[in-house]
């Protein structure tokens, strides 16, 4: 059975990269040494990978990887440490109405 992993990289200039695939070390070694022409993490190296989560459904996958990439950064960190009140308090419903996170 193939399973995909999602995945977050901490680039060296501090910004987030988040991914998908079918083989995590495989991908991480790419990324890892400037594999690809056009790669967002080509000319941010070293990367870190600071979240990962295993599925056995490619559309699973794929909906929290888009779900991740239109979060805001501090969502983004609140998830990668498990922040879950934070988490909540960063959703777009919640700070709509005027409450922000601390």
């Amino acid at each position: 059975m193939t399973s995909y992993f999602v995945y977050i990289l901490k680039c060296n200039d501090n910004s987030y990269y988040t991914g998908i695939t079918n083989n995590l070390d495989r991908r991480l070694k790419e990324h890892q040494s400037g594999y690809g022409n056009v790669s967002y993490t080509k000319t941010r190296l070293p990367v870190t990978l600071v979240f990962s989560q295993q599925f056995h459904r490619a559309d699973q996958a794929i909906a929290l990887e888009k779900q991740i990439k239109g979060w805001s950064r501090k969502k983004k960190e609140a998830f990668i440490n498990e922040e879950w009140e934070k988490l909540k308090l960063l959703s777009r419903n919640y700070t709509q109405f005027g409450n922000q996170a601390k």
